[in-house]
């Protein structure tokens, strides 16, 4: 068998309860061994939920430590580490999460974990200074208007149609803090010096933050915001984003 198809046959049967030990793999005494593997394939299964857990801890408090364990264990199956960096794993978990039946009773669930995987990902992001109103001051209005904001490497921007900043925030302590005010939620999550923060973003402010981020500029976010809220304040949403650090650097009109 070929390098390569040797490798696959053994990670299969390492993810895989029911596939057979993998061609040619023997013990000291030149035989299959079953129950030796056995130990060592549960050892990856540990060793990858418990990646999962540390990763998105809230989520294993929402739904439990057995429940959580079997999810992750199915997530597992099928999807082995792409990276040798094993905070990488788990990108994809909320997304699994959200098509995994025994899940649905908690539909924000998969955003919770989203706003988990923000929070590492941000963890581990390239630093940069964050943009200051003290550049944007000087421009000239019409210059404004095309600006175009890039966003801090490590901020990510999450909006839905649960509390999910809320949620994560109850969570943060020993005693679980019920959430009262269940409406939907557009979350930032950043670090633009040494902590990771997650705010809550003023409703208001959602579809603006939410443009922003998509590349729109100032001004047409501002005119898109403003259509579907009349009551929208454009400089205070503007200096908010700003003094949360969630912008990085500038562009003008169309130039990448």
């Amino acid at each position: 068998m070929e390098f390569t198809a040797s490798q696959h046959a053994f990670a299969q049967a390492l993810l895989h309860a029911d596939q057979p030990l993998p061609p040619g793999l023997t013990g000291a005494r030149g035989t299959a061994d079953e129950a030796r593997f056995a130990v060592y394939r549960n050892n990856v299964h540990v060793g990858l939920t418990r990646a999962l857990a540390q990763r998105f801890g809230v989520s294993e408090k929402l739904v439990g430590p057995d429940f959580f364990v079997g999810m992750a264990r199915a997530y597992a199956q099928d999807r082995k580490p792409s990276s040798p960096l094993i905070i990488d794993y788990g990108d994809e978990f909320p997304d699994f999460i959200a098509g995994f039946a025994p899940a649905r009773a908690l539909p924000y669930l998969p955003d919770v974990a989203r706003l988990e995987a923000a929070w590492t990902r941000a963890y581990h992001a390239a630093d940069a200074a964050p943009l200051t109103l003290a550049v944007l001051a000087p421009l000239a209005p019409e210059d404004l208007a095309t600006l175009i904001l890039r966003p801090h490497p490590s901020a990510a921007l999450l909006r839905s149609p649960h509390p999910v900043g809320s949620i994560w925030a109850a969570h943060q302590g020993t005693d679980v803090t019920p959430v009262d005010d269940w409406r939907p939620e557009t979350v930032l999550v950043v670090r633009p010096e040494m902590a990771v923060n997650v705010h809550v973003l003023p409703v208001r402010d959602g579809l603006f933050a939410a443009l922003l981020f998509a590349g729109g500029s100032l001004g047409a976010a501002a005119e898109a915001t403003l259509a579907e809220d009349p009551g929208f304040d454009f400089g205070a949403a503007l200096v908010g984003l700003l003094t949360l650090g969630a912008f990085a650097a500038i562009a003008q009109g169309d130039v990448p």
